[in-house]
């Protein structure tokens, strides 16, 4: 069992291409036991002596994809995967800005979940709750984007160019591989190509 939490922001193209790898992981029965971690981009850029993100109203649609899923990982899990794919493509492969409920609740109806259930949770700002004290929590780990994973007591952000392939067991690897070497080599800080491979 190899077992990490994963942090994401739906605006982040690096973090779709993880996750989606994950996804296709975990469809694939790999022996992961993964906690997917809300964790919003919007919270570094306020000005000084605004609220917290996700205690302002003014803010809500920065935080609406990642408070509806959530309400989904949360109430709903037996959607989640499905909607968290959803939410990627839709994103990034067909330019929806996911700011309001209607663009939303196209992109995730079709998975079954319950959308009476999402809205009313998500009214109720439960989810904001949630994903602040997610963001409070990745603060003790110095995290400062998605995606980041946390594998024991250790934290690293990850970089990753390339969406994944039709080959789950590719993404598997890919997933073992990296979990491995921040598990084992935990004396690598920064590991980076000095330019974008072609």
């Amino acid at each position: 069992m190899i077992a990490f939490q994963l942090s994401y922001d739906y605006r982040c193209p690096f973090a779709k291409n993880l996750h989606l790898h994950v996804i296709s992981a975990l469809r694939a029965k790999a022996d992961f036991e993964v906690t997917f971690v809300p964790w919003t981009m919007s919270q570094g850029f306020q000005a000084d002596g605004a609220p917290d993100v996700w205690d302002d109203p003014n803010r809500d649609d920065d935080l609406l994809a990642l408070a509806v899923s959530t309400s989904v990982r949360d109430l709903q899990p037996q959607y989640f995967l499905d909607i968290h794919e959803a939410l990627f493509r839709a994103r990034h492969e067909r330019a929806i800005r996911l700011v309001s409920m209607e663009e939303i609740d196209g992109v995730i109806a079709s998975s079954g979940v319950d959308l009476d259930e999402v809205h009313a949770d998500v009214e109720s700002r439960r989810p904001h709750k949630v994903i602040g004290e997610s963001f409070r929590e990745f603060e003790r780990y110095e995290a400062f984007g998605v995606p980041t994973f946390v594998v024991g007591n250790d934290a690293t952000f990850v970089r990753y160019m390339n969406a994944p392939n039709d080959q789950p067991s590719a993404s598997i690897a890919l997933i073992e591989s990296l979990v491995t070497l921040m598990s084992d080599q935990k004396a690598i800080n920064e590991f980076k190509h000095t330019r974008v491979p072609f």
